[in-house]
């Protein structure tokens, strides 16, 4: 391509790390949590996933871990209290256009969803896929593993069943109106 002045451009392909896939979504998620506590709407908390430490040292009077490990397998990443009731879900993102993993789904985090619709919560999954943001209530994910052999969601599925979740400054993600539609709407 020719530029003015014979400048020549340099184009490089960046690699592309999923290491920190999703991130994008829980930093949305975790400022949504934090404007309904500052709001007194909810109390909703990321869970911390439970390690052991192993070794430590000490820099400047300060706890470093040098090793560690996972003592058990967390359940779903969000947990707390809405309008009296106990409320769960668990954030998932893809960049499948269409269908969704169901690996990206651990078989202890299904059995915690069985769990909580059993016990009368609310539970649900956030996914992103296709930049839109999705809440699947947890009996539309467990009647879709209960009734199909598929390794996936396919997307026209989500787009069926799924309700959107407008991004916007304050909150950034107002999953709880979702939750207010789905859950409470006529009570």
């Amino acid at each position: 391509m020719q530029y003015p002045n014979n400048i020549k451009k340099c184009f490089t392909k960046l690699s592309v790390s999923h290491s920190n896939r999703g991130m994008n979504l829980e930093n949305a998620l975790n400022s949504s949590n934090n404007y309904y506590l500052k709001k007194d709407y909810a109390l909703i908390y990321k869970k911390p996933t439970p390690i052991g430490v192993v070794d430590v040292s000490y820099n400047n009077h300060k706890k470093i871990i040098e090793k560690a490990y996972f003592k058990e397998q967390s359940t779903l990443d969000y947990n707390g209290l809405y309008r009296g009731k106990y409320i769960e879900f668990d954030a998932k993102e893809t960049l499948n256009k269409t269908s969704f993993p169901l690996s990206n789904i651990q078989e202890h985090q299904t059995n915690q969803i069985r769990n909580v619709i059993k016990h009368g919560g609310i539970v649900f999954l956030i996914i992103r896929m296709n930049n839109i943001n999705y809440l699947l209530t947890g009996e539309d994910y467990i009647s879709y593993i209960d009734t199909t052999n598929r390794k996936s969601i396919s997307y026209k599925y989500i787009q069926e069943k799924a309700h959107i979740i407008k991004e916007s400054y304050q909150p950034q993600l107002d999953y709880l109106k979702v939750v207010d539609k789905v859950y409470f709407e006529g009570e």
